[in-house]
């Protein structure tokens, strides 16, 4: 055989055996967004929502896990200990990087020093409504209420150990008020006692009174944020009736620490649009969410800030958490 006929023959061979150079292979692997509970609720619908976007902004595959379980603390450890290379991102609640290390003798992370804040995407406040059967129409009559009779010291919420307990344990310090909690499975299971008269008032997200209140079967006499929520302008802040008492719950995203500066400044730029889309804003409303996209450094104090915060009002609860 000739050496050119060799040669034609054999390169084919020569080429599909030799390994292919790094600069041609495909490296962009999925980013993946892990939500550390249930599928179901606002939070993963956000964070579904994030990750429609970005994918579009990407052209780039975004997949939402959800890592479940220890009150959201195996999903953030989950990213901790994911490679900080802009492929894992967080997107969580308020309360596992701002009041569990206040609640838990050992989270297994360190919610300041362990993650990079890359932007904060929405907001939802909570509100103390009283029911049918309670006189008061503002939270000083309420409080002249209570005080006439110890018997109305008592307050329903959710669950035990989370931010609406912690505000009705603030507002009772606030108005020099000795309150009993009382902890339900839920709002659903709160809010019925409610109306019937069996708990004078509960705390809880505006987002689950807001259609009660609007059907007059519930009062809310107060929403918790700095300003007045945009789902019930009527109702007056605490600072607004006299009750030194802020808290607002929100959404943030956050990568493991030691993620490259320029890539948590370009995820925090992409996601902090995506919640601002007009159509994305309609929907998040539906959830009772108010958009926002902030970027690093500010999601960053306003991690730092809530932790202060929400501290005291562990404190005086008294409430330690299960391990």
């Amino acid at each position: 055989m000739r050496r050119r006929q060799f040669l034609e023959l054999a390169l084919p061979a020569i080429v599909a055996l030799r390994p292919i150079p790094a600069w041609t292979q495909v490296t962009e692997q999925p980013v993946r967004i892990i939500f550390p509970f249930a599928p179901g609720g606002a939070g993963d619908a956000l964070a579904r929502i994030v990750a429609e976007k970005m994918r579009a902004a990407l052209g780039r595959q975004v997949v939402v896990e959800n890592r479940t379980g220890g009150a959201g603390r195996i999903g953030v450890t989950a990213v901790k200990n994911g490679a900080p290379d802009g492929s894992t991102f967080l997107i969580t609640p308020i309360a596992p990087m701002s009041v569990h290390q206040h609640v838990y003798k050992s989270l297994g992370y360190d919610p300041i020093n362990d993650f990079a804040a890359v932007s904060q995407l929405a907001t939802y406040d909570f509100g103390l409504a009283v029911g049918p059967q309670v006189p008061a129409h503002s939270l000083k009559e309420l409080v002249a209420w209570v005080k006439a009779d110890a018997a109305h010291a008592v307050f329903g919420t959710p669950s035990t150990g989370d931010l609406t307990h912690f505000l009705g344990v603030l507002f009772g310090r606030a108005a020099g008020l000795d309150l009993r909690h009382v902890a339900y499975r839920g709002s659903a299971a709160a809010l019925p006692d409610l109306i019937a008269g069996h708990i004078p008032m509960v705390v809880t997200t505006i987002s689950d009174l807001v259609v009660m209140h609007n059907a007059k079967s519930i009062r809310i006499l107060a929403s918790s944020g700095k300003e007045r929520s945009q789902f019930t302008p009527g109702v007056p802040t605490f600072w607004e009736t006299g009750y030194d008492i802020e808290g607002s719950g929100w959404y943030g995203a956050f990568a493991p620490a030691k993620t490259p500066a320029a890539k948590v400044e370009r995820f925090s730029e992409i996601m902090a649009a995506a919640v601002r889309v007009p159509e994305v804003k309609e929907r998040l409303r539906d959830f009772g969410l108010a958009p926002t996209g902030t970027s690093a450094a500010e999601l960053a104090a306003i991690q730092r800030t809530d932790s202060e915060r929400w501290a005291m009002a562990v404190k005086l609860s008294g409430f330690t958490a299960d391990e």
